[in-house]
């Protein structure tokens, strides 16, 4: 029976992408029965919104959806479709594997780098609570916080300062240490670490490292430790290898996932997923770079590999290993792949992103 999934084609290099890993996912001969779904700046010029409700109505029915790059405009319009879908349909975690495979340029020293970020997605800094300098009810909430204090103000004017709130509770601070650990026992890991800042903000960050600690103690089979986050960025650019399953509270999370893709080659070969108690989105951590829409030049690689943990998720397990396997194998080759692989940029034997992708599922054979 053919398990049903949503392809979200994106924006930017979104289609090109969302092709080419269609192609990979359909070699490996698992029957999925596609629903192919548009969001993003295309469908907001046609439909006047980003994401249109069939998107979520797909989603909630197919449980399961493979999404290519969506724009975010920078400071002006819409808010992150991605923020959005993760809200919408309880997706509170984000699980990004960072895997180093033979081949991979890359700026840090060559080591075995094999680590899991797993990062809370619904709360703290991104939970989208925020009151604009120059509002009327900013400068009321200002006056009012420091009422409530003698000695933690804000010193600044009522009128001239924005405000964001940090909410960090127990029950999605419990939910996204569980799952770190059950990943990592899922998965044969034997270490998670927990990140915060509790020497700084004790009601947060404290918070959340008593319950990471309260939680660890049900897994006694798996080692457990913690680093304040700015310790944590220069272990990861020292000694990566020292570490397995990484949980972090959401903007600590996004933060240190760019550094550990980093590690492996950057966002072009780091996948990403979502999930929650009713289902899963599995997408690139990388943007849409709509600077090169139409041009098959885009490392299709991030999209692929996403589509590998999809096939996971669908307990596909030997049609995953083999896809990955076959990117593993393009890679180290050096040949079938795009110009960001290549020793010199400007290697004119680099192929495009329908090319490597082909090139993979030939590998698959």
């Amino acid at each position: 029976m053919a398990h049903e999934v949503t392809l979200i084609t994106g924006d930017g290099v979104g289609p090109e992408l969302a092709q080419a890993a269609r192609r990979c996912v359909d070699a490996t001969g698992v029957a999925i029965d596609w629903d192919v779904q548009e969001a993003g700046v295309d469908v907001m010029a046609r439909t006047g919104t980003p994401l249109p409700d069939a998107v979520l109505e797909s989603i909630r029915r197919t449980r399961c959806a493979l999404k290519a790059p969506i724009t975010t405009p920078v400071g002006t319009g819409f808010r992150s479709i991605n923020v959005h879908l993760r809200q919408e349909l309880g997706l509170f975690a984000c699980i990004r594997p960072c895997k180093y495979y033979a081949g991979v340029r890359t700026f840090f020293r060559s080591v075995p780098v094999d680590l899991v970020i797993v990062r809370e997605n619904t709360e703290d800094l991104y939970a989208g609570i925020e009151f604009e300098q120059g509002k009327p009810e900013t400068a009321a909430l200002v006056r009012q916080i420091n009422s409530l204090s003698a000695d933690r103000k804000i010193r600044t004017g009522p009128d001239e300062t924005g405000i964001s709130i940090k909410p960090i509770s127990i029950s999605g601070t419990e939910q996204i240490v569980r799952c770190a650990f059950e990943y990592a026992r899922e998965n044969g890991r034997k270490k998670v670490t927990t990140v915060h800042k509790a020497n700084i903000m004790k009601y947060t960050d404290g918070l959340y490292l008593k319950h990471s600690r309260l939680v660890a103690e049900q897994f006694p089979d798996i080692e457990f430790e913690d680093r304040i986050v700015d310790n944590m960025c220069m272990q990861l650019a020292q000694k990566p290898e020292l570490y397995d399953v990484i949980v972090l509270p959401n903007l600590y999370g996004d933060i240190l996932s760019d550094l550990a893709a980093a590690l492996v080659g950057g966002l072009g070969v780091a996948p990403g997923m979502n999930v929650g108690p009713n289902g899963a989105v599995f997408e690139a951590t990388h943007g849409s770079a709509p600077k090169y829409k139409g041009q098959n030049k885009v490392n299709p690689t991030a999209l692929i590999l996403s589509a590998m943990l999809m096939l996971r998720y669908l307990k596909e397990g030997e049609a995953a290993d083999r896809l990955e396997q076959a990117v593993a194998a393009v890679i180290a080759e050096g040949k079938d792949v795009t110009y960001d692989m290549k020793p010199d940029r400007d290697d004119p034997t680099a192929v495009g992103t329908q090319e490597m992708a082909e090139a993979i599922c030939r590998k698959m054979g």
